[in-house]
């Protein structure tokens, strides 16, 4: 009877111990997908949204709406986690990211890709729910999110591969609506690539002394003295692109305002980085947040 209980009782420990570990480890695996910092996934929800409100031609499908909200969040915070596993040898040699689970010894990169696949799968199941050519279309977005971290070492343009993970959403939105992606969809990818390689740069701008040290690359080492100038041009591309758009929608005036607000936006955020200091630019990346709000309350009263 006690041999009966002992062999229960370790059962009983065998079957809970790997949930008391998954328990053990959230807080971890929670500031590893970055849930206390939803910058990122603001910034890919906006246009992602944007693009579901012009193809649908109003207020989208309430099961798209849901799906696409979601799938932002999930595919942000695997993002996140495939991030720390590349960057896990060199965060803790950066101020900003010396405190990241992976540096500090919290998790182990083991953990990092298997909350990275766990994340795929569920936004690809999420994915399951919309057509043919969305649930293509998704393969191509997490072979981008898998990608981007490791472009960091053998590119100068990282943020261009983050601009195209960032704006794939944007073409999966129509394809999930019209199953096909009109030609003027393009140039709201185009304008959300351009966007994010900006506000992007104003982040690798943080890090620019760490990085160099370190040797990861990124467009604000590649544009030097001319950061604030590149970031400018892109700035003014993303406007042109935007009002293109725009005009090939046929969005009404209620959207030409939320650019016209970007644009102001956009002159704060060269006031800010102004000086080149880490403090104001990472600043300026966070109020893209403000950006993204604005275009896209813009194409709500536009449609």
């Amino acid at each position: 009877m006690q041999q009966k209980s002992q062999h229960a009782k370790q059962t009983k420990g065998g079957f809970n111990s790997p949930l008391r570990r998954f328990q053990s480890k959230l807080p971890a695996l929670l500031k590893l997908m970055r849930v206390d910092r939803p910058i990122g996934i603001l910034l890919l929800l906006w246009p992602t949204l944007g693009a579901l409100w012009i193809a649908s031609g109003g207020f989208p499908r309430l099961d798209l709406l849901l799906i696409f909200s979601l799938g932002t969040a999930v595919m942000r915070s695997a993002g996140c986690c495939i991030n720390d596993f590349a960057d896990a040898k060199i965060d803790g040699n950066v101020a900003r990211t010396e405190n990241r689970p992976l540096a500090t010894g919290e998790l182990t990169r083991r953990d990092a890709i298997a909350a990275f696949v766990a994340l795929s799968l569920i936004g690809f199941i999420l994915v399951l729910f919309t057509n043919r050519e969305t649930i293509l279309l998704s393969f191509g977005a997490v072979a981008l999110v898998a990608l981007y971290p490791f472009m960091k070492r053998i590119t100068h343009l990282p943020q261009l591969v983050l601009g195209i993970a960032y704006s794939w959403g944007i073409l999966m939105a129509f394809t999930a609506v019209e199953t096909q992606i009109p030609p003027a969809a393009y140039l709201l990818f185009i304008a959300n690539c351009l966007w994010t390689v900006a506000y992007d740069t104003q982040y690798a701008m943080v890090d620019r002394e760490y990085d160099l040290k370190i040797g990861v690359k990124s467009t604000a080492i590649l544009f030097g003295d001319a950061d604030r100038a590149m970031i400018g041009a892109l700035q003014g591309l993303v406007l042109l692109a935007w009002w293109l758009a725009g005009g090939q929608f046929e969005l009404g005036a209620g959207y030409t305002l939320g650019v016209g607000v970007a644009a102001l936006l956009f002159v704060y955020h060269q006031f800010l980085i102004r000086d080149r200091l880490p403090a104001p630019c990472f600043k300026a990346f966070l109020h893209n947040n403000w950006v993204g709000v604005a275009v896209f309350v813009g194409v709500v009263l536009g449609v």
